[in-house]
């Protein structure tokens, strides 16, 4: 199916989880398409002394990576974030190839992943209303789909960071600033319209305008959800995120039983179906699933309160 001159190139972001950055990478080597991509790997300096050891065994093991048509590796010099290294990453290799396929350094991949992905950007690069291409969906007990759905995808108005795909006429469109806050803040029906991709949306872009939060993601998310574009989800999950287990900024071990799956998708040909169009169903079931999943969170930190006292 891959008609494009070459296969998107790969850009992953490192810090200083040794295992699972060898886990991430040795899963990618695995993929049918490695050796025909290109891999860039962005590792960020140490944010403090405390780092410094664990970030230099990173960058040994990087450097003997192989297994695919090139390794670039980029070592910051001092230390970006994960926002804006990503911002700045991402920016320079869509520029220069177009398109790009992103991962970070706690999500293992099945072999398949990659041409679905490479796929996936060729069939859906004319269509202006997909905004990104995700390997990853929810596990099945927690995202639920309408029997009578027989879709290999769907289309949902969230985008995902766990694995992620876009061209560079989106990309270079999304506004970083979020120009437009202050008008959205004031807006009960701009806020409730963007909850529709999780009830936590609306927070967490409040908590990144007021400084408490340095999130490349939500202005991302935010700006899908201003131009009313979808992202492409495989039904399946090529993707399994190890990173719930308290070794990253945004992660808590409690989320692993949601998230994770047991097995991943194998299935190499899967049918992208060109004029997929949004289904509101599946668009409910994911902000039901939500609210659930945050109710749990609320009761598990009130009992834990209860018992400490």
């Amino acid at each position: 199916m891959q008609k494009h001159n070459q296969f998107a190139p790969i850009v992953l972001f490192v810090y200083n989880r040794l295992d699972h950055t060898e886990q991430t990478i040795e899963a990618l080597k695995k993929n049918f398409l490695a050796e025909k991509s290109i891999l860039y790997i962005y590792s960020d300096a140490p944010k403090n002394t405390e780092a410094v050891e664990s970030v230099l065994k990173v960058r040994k093991y990087i450097k003997s990576v192989d297994g695919f048509k090139k390794v670039v590796i980029i070592e910051r010099e001092t230390n970006y974030g994960l926002a804006a290294s990503i911002i700045d990453g991402v920016s320079s290799i869509c520029k220069k190839y177009g398109r790009v396929i992103v991962l970070e350094d706690d999500l293992v991949t099945s072999k398949c992943f990659l041409t679905f992905m490479n796929n996936a950007l060729e069939v859906y690069k004319d269509r202006s209303d997909i905004f990104s291409i995700t390997g990853f969906s929810f596990s099945q007990s927690f995202m639920k789909f309408p029997k009578d759905y027989k879709e290999d995808i769907y289309l949902n108005i969230r985008p995902m960071s766990w694995s992620w795909a876009t061209w560079t006429d989106r990309w270079s469109d999304v506004d970083w600033e979020v120009s437009d806050y202050d008008v959205f803040i004031k807006s009960s029906k701009k806020k409730k319209n963007f909850n529709r991709g999780g009830p936590d949306l609306t927070r967490m872009l409040k908590n990144q305008m007021k400084g408490r939060l340095d999130s490349w993601y939500i202005r991302w998310t935010y700006d899908a959800y201003k131009k009313s574009k979808y992202t492409v989800y495989p039904r399946i999950s090529y993707v399994n995120n190890i990173g719930h287990d308290n070794s990253g900024v945004h992660c808590t071990i409690d989320e692993n039983e949601i998230y994770s799956h047991k097995e991943l998708n194998f299935q190499n040909n899967i049918q992208l179906k060109k004029d997929i169009q949004l289904d509101s169903r599946i668009i409910e079931n994911f902000n039901k699933a939500f609210q659930v999943n945050i109710m749990k969170k609320i009761k598990e930190k009130f009992y834990k309160l209860i018992n400490k006292k």
